[in-house]
């Protein structure tokens, strides 16, 4: 039986998870966290088989919270699971070495199937993800302007482009006001941009938000 460690920062959602994984006698959730913080202590400390992690996690954020994953425990596999279409962070998180990534909306049974293929060694997209991926594989179209963000200027470009402030911008990513400022100049310099009104029209024509 593979010992889960389930990631969100929703009650809810970690019950939701655990009674779908209880009705298959492959796994048990041996552990919850609720922070970016907790899901590395429990790293830490114990040892698992995956990790369901949600990409917005307070904190550090999910995204941060895999990179050090991937530096304490190479081989342990993470199983993104976001509220963000697959398009708008699949490639990014399966670049940083997450082993799959399922959105909130998916059926539990194909948590069940995700889950099971990332515990094997496998990795796991879904059909449409897949032929998404090989889709812009095999295109010669120029690399996008936002694909040449960082992930937290990626992620900061986003939640702009939601109509977020930098302050509550910097609340949600526990960062300072001056370092989200600093974001949003950068972001500014690498899309050749001079307003964050650019940067929110950008992010919708592009489908990044939504």
């Amino acid at each position: 039986m593979h010992k889960i460690l389930v990631a969100d920062d929703h009650a809810v959602v970690r019950k939701g998870l655990i009674e779908i994984l209880k009705k298959s006698s492959d796994f048990v959730v041996k552990g919850e966290a609720d922070s970016a913080e907790q899901v590395l202590e429990k790293i830490y400390h114990d040892t698992w088989d995956a990790v369901i992690l949600d990409l917005s996690m307070p904190g550090k954020g999910g995204m941060e919270v895999l990179k050090q994953l991937r530096l304490l425990r190479p081989q342990l596999p993470v199983l993104i699971l976001s509220v963000h279409p697959e398009d708008q962070y699949a490639q990014r998180v399966l670049k940083a070495g997450a082993a799959g990534y399922l959105t909130k909306d998916s059926a539990p049974e194909e948590l069940l199937v995700a889950l099971r293929k990332v515990c094997a060694g496998g990795k796991y997209v879904s059909p449409t993800l897949a032929e998404w991926l090989v889709e812009s594989i095999g295109t010669d179209r120029d690399q996008p302007p936002h694909e040449i963000l960082s992930d937290r200027e990626y992620e900061v470009m986003r939640l702009m482009a939601e109509g977020l402030t930098l302050s509550e911008i910097a609340n949600r990513l526990s960062l300072s006001i001056k370092t989200i400022s600093t974001y949003r100049t950068r972001i500014l310099e690498k899309l050749n941009m001079k307003t964050s009104a650019e940067i929110m029209r950008y992010a919708i024509e592009k489908g990044l938000v939504g």
